[in-house]
């Protein structure tokens, strides 16, 4: 038997502490810097460089709009941000927004006049990259050049505000006319718990919903100090934004409200997949340690490692059935053709119902689950967590798991996801086709 000293005990201990905080995803497991991406603009560059794509530059926009198409973003996912909250702060006010265009794991956003168009991606193991695109226009048929970018992104994007790993996040902020933070105490970092009041701070929000209000489209002189000096009403409602900001320079009119609203579900989501990624990974590897320590067989996971692994997994399942979700008072409708784009994707179970068919009257979306659950990302989560929840998730759908807070979801609903779950997800364990 191998004798622990207290140098021993003291060393994995530190690389348990070292393990959680902020900073030290550039060492194992993580390796987080040093890593080579899976990510989409990884293949994009691929594609750059044999040949089989090309990068079309435009005055007007850039890189931006043959960007889009190369990834498979659809303009009408634009949603437009004034608040002074991006690298490119210098360029970004209410009167020339940063705009953001999204799918299910690639985030774009171009500013007017901006050096660079910023992109951030999901990458199945590391989570959140960032790179840049430099908008100079190309000399002969040279390809633009792409940069993977740590230091300023790493500030905000592996915070408290992304779970503390490499995300995203969609931030309510109070500003002033100048687009600068106004009531530092009144941000919030919105999902799709998130009450609706406290939504959409400086951002623009096109689309109605009746009486409810939200902080979107309006700005606080700087003489005010207080959010009952807020006026809501003003920004409530709009349907058109010629009268806030010249929009001809954007590929759309509109910052759509259910577009944002799938931004805020979306970007939350991704950032607790890879919380459980990297919980479980790091739990792992320490249990390996423990275990070459204790001259145990490798491989070997303790209870303690495992309630780590769920712990993790139980939230993720919580956000992923939509216990918390918020409740609607009144319908929304969005502007600008973003709702019928994000319905028609799919996959469609054989009556037409599907995960990404939105429901708008009382909550965002029809069916408690994530669509999100067909990402890459969340198939690559490690076996033990992705073993822990789907055996959780089964037991949920079938009825067997009835506890908080999973009793709020009904029997019609379980049944429902179950069975879309059944005919448009290839990968689910077979224990799924269970009667």
């Amino acid at each position: 038997m191998i004798r622990l000293t207290l140098m021993t005990l003291l060393a994995i201990g530190s690389a348990i502490d070292l393990a959680s905080a902020d900073d030290a995803y550039d060492v194992p497991p993580i390796n987080y810097a040093s890593t080579a991406p899976r990510d989409a603009m990884a293949a994009l560059n691929r594609r750059l460089a044999s040949g089989k794509l090309h990068l079309q530059y435009e005055p007007a926009h850039g890189y931006l709009k043959s960007l889009l198409k190369a990834l498979d973003i659809d303009t009408t996912t634009q949603v437009l941000v004034f608040s002074k909250t991006s690298f490119q702060i210098r360029r970004i006010n209410p009167d020339t927004p940063r705009a953001i265009y999204f799918n299910d794991d690639v985030y774009v956003g171009w500013v007017l006049g901006g050096d660079v168009i910023e992109i951030s991606t999901v990458d199945p193991k590391l989570g959140g990259v960032f790179y840049t695109i430099d908008q100079q226009p190309p000399e002969a048929d040279a390809p633009p050049t792409i940069t993977r970018r740590f230091g300023e992104c790493m500030q905000c994007h592996t915070s408290p505000m992304t779970q503390s790993v490499p995300g995203h996040m969609v931030r309510s902020v109070i500003t002033d006319p100048q687009g600068f933070l106004q009531l530092r105490a009144e941000a919030t970092v919105s999902d799709g718990r998130t009450a609706f009041g406290e939504r959409f701070g400086g951002w623009y929000v096109t689309g109605t919903h009746g009486d409810m209000r939200h902080r979107g489209n309006i700005t606080m002189p700087r003489k005010n100090t207080d959010e009952e000096d807020l006026d809501l009403d003003a920004g409530a409602n709009l349907t058109d934004l010629s009268s806030k900001l010249d929009v001809a320079p954007y590929l759309s009119k509109h910052s759509d409200m259910v577009a944002l609203m799938v931004l805020e579900h979306q970007t939350h989501m991704h950032n607790l997949i890879t919380r459980a990624t990297y919980r479980t990974r790091i739990a792992l590897d320490q249990e390996e340690q423990m275990n070459r320590a204790l001259g145990r067989p490798p491989g070997s996971v303790s209870e303690h490692t495992l309630r780590r692994i769920q712990r993790a997994g139980d939230a993720l399942l919580r956000y992923l059935l939509l216990v918390d979700e918020e409740i609607l008072e009144d319908p929304i409708t969005g502007v600008g053709g973003f709702t019928e784009h994000f319905q028609k994707q799919g996959p469609f179970d054989d009556q037409g119902r599907s995960l990404r068919q939105l429901n708008l009257r009382k909550y965002l979306f029809e069916y408690p689950c994530s669509y999100l659950i067909y990402s890459e990302s969340f198939d690559a989560m490690p076996g033990p967590m992705l073993d822990y929840v789907y055996r959780r998730l089964y037991d949920i759908l079938t009825g067997r798991d009835r506890d908080a807070p999973f009793d709020a979801i009904s029997t019609a609903k379980r049944r429902a996801v179950l069975e879309i779950l059944r005919q448009t997800k290839s990968s689910l364990p077979v224990y799924f086709f269970k009667d």
